[in-house]
């Protein structure tokens, strides 16, 4: 067997990037999702969760151990400085804990590892990445998709699109795109292309 390689996924929210990641796994490739991994770094009784703890006091810890993610949402995104704290304390954890994935996953049987994070660039995981995939698509699109998605109002959801960076902070980063705006037969057939381009590269 070859060597193994890594994608990095990222993209917008509401553009895609869901969609894409089951279509690689469909294809063979191993999945690593960062928001998951994120939610592993508050788990009970982790070093992460103790750090964060510390900075943004200790009430944030229930008493049977468990994380008040709410709480700590108020307090780490109240601020600007605030959310880079937070972002300095779980994204080495973050990229620590993918690397262990990683490295599971090379002994097993899969020659390519798709890394989806919506922070990839943000958080230093692109440079664990051999190729990195960007989905975009246009905003009304991304605005109807997470408003049917999460519930959202079209203020909230607006707030979250404004949030993040454009476009062209992804397209200029990734090695490859993709457009989420198509249809999902489309989409299958682009990440098909890439992953074979990959593969036989």
């Amino acid at each position: 067997m070859g060597e193994v390689k890594i994608i990095g996924l990222t993209g917008q929210t509401g553009a895609g990037k869901s969609t894409v990641a089951v279509y690689a796994s469909q294809l063979g490739c191993a999945v690593i999702e960062a928001d998951l991994v994120a939610r592993e770094a508050l788990e009970k009784g982790s070093d992460c969760l103790k750090r964060l703890a510390k900075v943004f006091g200790y009430d944030i810890i229930t008493e049977d151990g468990f994380c008040n993610r709410k709480l700590l949402a108020e307090r780490a995104f109240a601020e600007r400085e605030k959310t880079e704290i937070l972002n300095s304390i779980t994204h080495p954890w973050i990229i620590r804990r993918t690397m262990e994935y990683i490295d599971e996953y090379r002994h097993k049987n899969y020659d390519i590892i798709l890394f989806d994070a919506p922070q990839l660039f943000e958080s230093g995981g692109d440079s664990l990445c051999d190729f990195v995939i960007a989905v975009t698509a246009p905003e009304a699109i991304r605005m109807e998709r997470i408003m049917k998605r999460d519930g959202l109002d079209e203020k909230a959801a607006r707030l979250r699109i404004n949030a993040q960076h454009d476009e062209t902070y992804y397209t200029e980063r990734a090695d490859y795109l993709i457009d989420g705006s198509k249809d999902r037969e489309t989409i299958k057939t682009d990440i098909r292309e890439i992953i074979l381009q990959i593969r036989n590269g």
